[in-house]
């Protein structure tokens, strides 16, 4: 950690102190229609035009989700590849597109981890306790985010402060040794507000390497994750906010092993990984709100060790530092125009990198039902000079029951820093691959949505095209070098129905074709994969909810095929009184025995209990 890391803290704390002494007032609730805060105009689910999947805070608690990556599965069209449960490295793939070009945003700053080989975000140790809402954005978001969103984005924002002064804390135990717990405290004034928060998970864990190959030895696991959150309301309407997210894990896992399935078998292994991401904003609206300005700095950290037999085996680290201005200007009630800069400075293994960016993103409203964005990018990396997306999208809303929307939209992705300086050198070659160039990409959706009048109903449907051109991967005669083609379509699905005021179904569908330039299927995606829930909610204390999950048939990457799966989850929850809950879950209730990786294994059938206390 640089002293970048200690300037945003102590900026945090220095915001966070002063909200703490403040008196609670009472303030208007702020729940209203639903804002996709990824859209960068907040605009409403039935104004945004494109495809986008919201996991909230009740839907995070009701399923009981330890890990993100775990909820971010619920989305449809995505797709979770982890190596070995607890810890196990875990991608994330939306609609086909790579985990490298799947971009992370965690309160509007990049986490990608730049000492990466593609850049990707490793999902296996970011807990839940401090999330409030993730937002997945499907298919190209250069224009919006910039380099990286080439395939989407999953934005994650940690959790607000509640009007009052209060905190929970919880803790649980189960299957695997597994004990997990944590507390927050946070309060809300006129004057600012504040969060802290504190939680950590320890298990024994299972094999990496599953148990069916005659692998017996426990891959243990450990993290503990820290989160600030605080805020000044300043004069004329100006607010000062500062966040910051923190998680240092330890993870065991196996070793290669050439006779093993999957080339994966016991060994004595183990990975350590900090990771920090933190932000300072200043927020100050003109021309009697019209006019909101937003000043951001930013700042992510990952550092990544291992471990051989108890001897470190590789470390790396890699850092990014944002700087952000956007303003949005309401020119009138059917007009709003977003427009601003950035720059991105990444830094791993001594090499640097950066670029810098101007945006317009332009809504306009020509009735009360229709809406109508576009919204042009210019990104100038320092290696590669400019590189131009853009994004068009439309959302009519007919009735208040429908809403027709589609968009079109370009992704871009410079290299990454590995790949830009990797030297093969047993290809003979003497310097990096000179004539690496970004990735592109290129996708249209379309789809409707319906609700009905009383409410009880939604449902659904999405159709997407995408292609992606010049992937990077790696060859024997270059290093890494721009040889793959990649196009994917595929349709989304979603529906839900209230049967009763306390019994509720709902259900997702997603069906992928995704093949590379030659007309191959894509390793490790299913062609097919849904989810259905069923959540209850009587009078009185209890609360549960079941959730079927199946992944379909995927080919491997040695040619073979990874059999499909269907896991059956159970949770419930009891309140004792107002501020005391009793809290259980089941995973894997029939006990499926399966594989998301070849040769990696999954829990059977496993539990956990807990308390929740509210004060």
């Amino acid at each position: 950690m640089s002293y970048k890391t200690a300037l945003l803290s102590a900026a945090a704390l220095g915001i966070v102190l002063p909200g703490f002494a403040q008196d609670s007032d009472s303030e208007e609730n702020r729940l209203g229609p639903v804002i996709v805060e990824g859209s960068r105009l907040n605009q409403t689910a039935t104004e945004v035009g494109s495809s986008v999947s919201i996991i909230s805070q009740e839907d995070l608690e009701k399923l009981d989700f330890d890990f993100a990556v775990d909820a971010v599965a619920s989305a449809p069209g995505v797709t979770i590849n982890q190596n070995g449960a607890f810890g196990g490295a875990a991608s994330v793939r939306i609609r086909g597109a790579s985990t490298d070009q799947t971009l992370v945003l965690i309160d509007g700053v990049a986490v990608n981890d730049p000492s990466a080989v593609g850049g990707a975000y490793d999902f296996g140790f970011l807990d839940t306790s401090s999330i409030e809402r993730i937002e997945v954005l499907k298919g190209p978001q250069s224009t919006l985010w910039g380099a990286d969103a080439i395939g989407g984005v999953v934005s994650i924002t940690t959790k607000t402060p509640e009007e009052g002064f209060g905190g929970q804390a919880f803790a649980e135990y189960g299957s695997f040794n597994t004990i997990r717990g944590g507390a927050s405290l946070e309060g809300a004034g006129d004057a600012g507000d504040f969060r802290l928060g504190a939680s950590g998970i320890s298990s024994d864990g299972i094999s990496k390497a599953d148990e069916d190959n005659g692998n017996t030895e426990d891959d243990g696991y450990e993290s503990t994750t820290l989160s600030a959150r605080g805020g000044l309301n300043l004069p004329a309407g100006a607010r000062l906010e500062a966040t910051t997210l923190w998680t240092d894990a330890e993870a065991d896992y196996d070793s290669f092993s050439a006779t093993g399935e999957g080339s994966v078998g016991d060994g004595d292994e183990m990975t350590k990984n900090e990771t920090l991401a933190s932000t300072v904003s200043l927020k100050a609206p003109l021309f009697d709100g019209r006019l909101e300005n937003l000043v951001q700095l930013g700042y992510s950290d990952i550092s990544r060790e291992s471990f051989a037999n108890g001897a470190p085996s590789f470390s790396a680290e890699g850092d990014r530092l944002l700087y952000r201005y956007q303003g949005t200007l309401d020119i009138d009630e059917r007009n709003t125009l977003a427009f601003g800069a950035e720059r991105e400075e990444t830094s791993s293994g001594g090499e640097e990198s950066s670029i810098d960016s101007l945006f317009a993103l332009y809504e306009v409203k020509p009735v009360d039902t229709l809406t109508l964005t576009g919204g042009v990018r210019m990104d100038d990396h320092e290696t590669f000079g400019s590189e131009t997306t853009g994004r068009v999208a439309a959302a009519w809303n007919p009735t208040g029951q429908v809403t027709l929307r589609s968009s079109w939209a370009q992704g871009f992705k410079a290299p990454s820093i590995y790949q830009l300086t990797y030297i093969c050198t047993f290809c003979g070659l003497t310097e990096p691959n000179a004539d690496l160039r970004p990735e592109t990409s290129e996708a249209f959706d379309v789809g409707i949505d319906w609700r009905s009048g009383d409410g009880r109903a939604e449902a659904g449907v999405t159709y997407f095209d995408q292609e992606t051109e010049n992937m990077i991967d790696f060859s024997f005669t270059a290093g890494y070098d721009n040889i793959a083609l990649v196009n994917s379509q595929g349709i989304e699905l979603y529906g839900g129905y209230a049967l009763t005021d306390w019994l509720n179904v709902s259900a997702n569908y997603a069906w992928l074709d995704a093949e590379d330039g030659d007309g191959n299927e894509l390793s490790r995606l299913p062609e097919q994969s849904g989810d259905v829930t069923v959540s209850l909610d009587p009078d009185g204390p209890f609360s549960g909810a079941v959730l079927v999950r199946y992944n379909g048939d995927e080919a491997n990457t040695d040619g073979t095929t990874l059999d499909g799966w269907t896991r059956v989850d159970l949770t419930g929850r009891y309140a004792l009184n107002d501020g005391v809950e009793l809290y259980g879950r089941v995973e894997n209730l029939f006990d499926e025995d399966y594989q998301q990786i070849l040769g990696y294994g999954t829990p059977g059938l496993s539990g956990s209990v807990g308390i929740r206390l509210r004060y």
